[in-house]
């Protein structure tokens, strides 16, 4: 196997760092049929579409990769802690996309929560985008910025500004997209968990319930100690 090859972005105004990584799992393929072994549930938390079990080992079988990355490169050396990791299968049709799941977001608004996304279509595609909120010039929400981003993001939509039923993959009238990262096979992507983004879900995805056939991802969500 090759070694996982890093990207480093620095995204926006704010220069938060966004990582790019290729060959990041030894074996991708082993991944995708306990994919099809899991058993899936419609996801919590906005999530549009199912997560499934993933194997227990993933993230210590990942956590060189991740070590050689979180802090030159997100200054979190310290100890990691596993919020929540699964497989994901995003299978809404952007007709059925609720008002949230049309906007931009972040995970968390803490420092030391860092998500990541390990991209295991074989069709590659569909991957992940990153914004900044035009009024408010926001690019990440902590929690000192949260009551002024949903306050004003309410405002903006009371105003008319309620988002066409599509996902969000390039510039809208109130976002401006700052990266775009393209999923290919076994790529992951790492990156602040208070950055906004989006899954960038072209309007011919396939959206498809079958891990064999779908947008599978893992989706893991991190607490990493600063150095």
């Amino acid at each position: 196997m090759n070694e996982p090859v890093f990207t480093l972005h620095r995204v926006g105004r704010e220069a938060q760092p966004v990582v790019v990584i290729d060959g990041f799992a030894s074996d991708p393929d082993a991944l995708r049929a306990a994919a099809r072994r899991s058993t899936f549930e419609p996801a919590a938390h906005h999530y549009p579409g199912l997560r499934g079990v993933l194997p227990e080992p993933y993230v210590v079988q990942q956590s060189a990769v991740l070590a050689a990355i979180l802090g030159p490169m997100f200054g979190r050396a310290g100890a990691v802690d596993v919020i929540d990791a699964s497989f994901s299968i995003v299978t809404t049709p952007p007709g059925d996309l609720n008002v949230r799941q049309r906007l931009p977001h972040c995970d968390a608004f803490g420092a030391d929560r860092i998500a990541l996304v390990h991209y295991l279509s074989l069709g590659d595609g569909d991957g992940t985008a990153f914004f900044r909120h035009r009024s408010t010039g926001f690019e990440t929400v902590d929690e000192n910025r949260a009551p002024i981003f949903f306050g004003q993001l309410e405002a903006e939509m009371r105003l008319g500004g309620v988002p066409p039923a599509s996902y969000v993959v390039d510039d809208t009238p109130l976002f401006e997209r700052t990266l775009s990262v393209e999923a290919l096979y076994n790529r992951a992507l790492v990156y602040p968990s208070y950055l906004l983004h989006s899954g960038a879900i072209g309007p011919d995805a396939v959206l498809s319930p079958d891990p064999a056939k779908g947008r599978l991802t893992v989706t893991a969500f991190l607490s990493v100690g600063g150095a």
